[in-house]
C-alpha cells in the first residue's frame, strides 16, 4: 500500500513496523520519545501513518548505524523542523550516509528487500542488479547499502532505465569534477598544518560539503524545473496543464 506526500496516511501500527522492518513495540516506543509524529486517528480511533513516518524510521535507523546514541538521536531530530516532508527526510538521511564509508552486505531477500523498504519483484531485483547497487552472491545478494534505499526509489521513477543510466553518469561525472576541484582548493589550505589537524578538518569538512552541494543542487534543479515548465515555449505549462 503506497501513499503520496499530499495522500492522506493510511498505514496501520502493523502495517509501518513491517515496511520499516521493526517491531511494533519499537514505532510506540518512538512515538513516546518525540521521535515520531502522533499517528492521523481514524474512525475507532484507529491510528493511521504515512511516508513521513516511515522516512523518518528510515533516518533513526540510518542515525543509529552511525552509532549515534538515542540521546543523540533525539537532539538531531529536535534540531529538524517538525513537518518535513518524506521526500526531505529523505535527503537528510542521504546527507548522514554519505559520512559513512562504503558498506557492502551479504544479505537474504527477505532482509534486501526490509533494507529497500518494501517488497521487490524479480523484475525490480534485475533493475537493481543493472544499476549496480546489488550483485547475486551465495545464499543472497551483495548490497551497497549506502545506495538501496536510492536505488529502491528509482524503481517507481517513470523513467526509463537508459534515462537513469545517463542521468547516474552526469551526476558521477559532475560530482567527480567537484570534488577534485574542492580538494585542490582545501589542499593549499592544509598544506603547512599538523597530520592530525588535516584529519580533523577533513572529519568535520566532510559532512558540510556534502550536505552544501546537496543544497545548491536542489536550488539549481528547482530553477531548472521552473524555467522548463514556465519557459517561453509554453511546451512544459502545457503538459502540465
Amino acid at each position: 500500500m503506497t501513499t503520496t506526500d499530499t495522500e492522506e496516511p493510511t498505514l496501520t501500527i502493523d502495517e509501518l513496523a513491517a515496511r520499516a522492518g521493526v517491531t511494533v513495540r519499537t514505532v510506540r516506543f518512538y512515538g513516546t520519545k518525540g521521535l515520531l509524529p502522533p499517528p492521523v486517528l481514524g474512525p475507532r480511533r484507529v491510528g493511521h501513518y504515512g511516508r513521513e513516518h516511515l522516512a523518518r524510521l528510515a533516518l533513526i535507523e540510518e542515525l543509529q548505524q552511525q552509532g549515534m546514541t538515542l540521546a543523540g538521536i533525539e537532539r538531531y531530530l529536535r534540531q529538524l523542523p517538525p513537518d518535513l516532508s518524506a521526500h526531505d527526510l529523505a535527503i537528510h538521511r542521504a546527507v548522514v550516509a554519505s559520512w559513512a564509508p562504503e558498506s557492502v552486505e551479504t544479505v537474504t531477500r527477505a532482509e534486501l528487500e526490509r533494507r529497500a523498504g518494501g517488497p521487490l519483484g524479480d523484475e525490480d531485483v534485475e533493475r537493481l542488479v543493472a544499476m549496480g547497487v546489488v550483485r547475486p552472491a551465495d545464499g543472497g545478494y551483495e548490497a551497497d547499502l549506502g545506495l538501496l534505499r536510492l536505488g529502491a526509489g528509482l524503481l517507481d521513477v517513470p523513467l526509463s532505465q537508459e534515462a537513469i543510466f545517463a542521468a547516474r553518469k552526469v551526476l558521477v561525472e559532475h560530482a567527480r569534477a567537484a570534488a577534485r576541484e574542492l580538494s585542490q582548493l582545501f589542499r593549499g589550505e592544509v598544506a603547512e598544518r599538523d597530520a592530525r589537524d588535516v584529519r580533523s578538518l577533513s572529519a568535520h569538512m566532510h559532512p558540510l560539503v556534502v550536505q552544501a552541494l546537496l543544497t545548491a543542487f536542489q536550488r539549481s534543479l528547482k530553477e531548472e524545473l521552473d524555467e522548463w515548465l514556465t519557459g517561453p515555449s509554453g511546451s512544459g505549462g502545457s503538459a502540465a496543464g
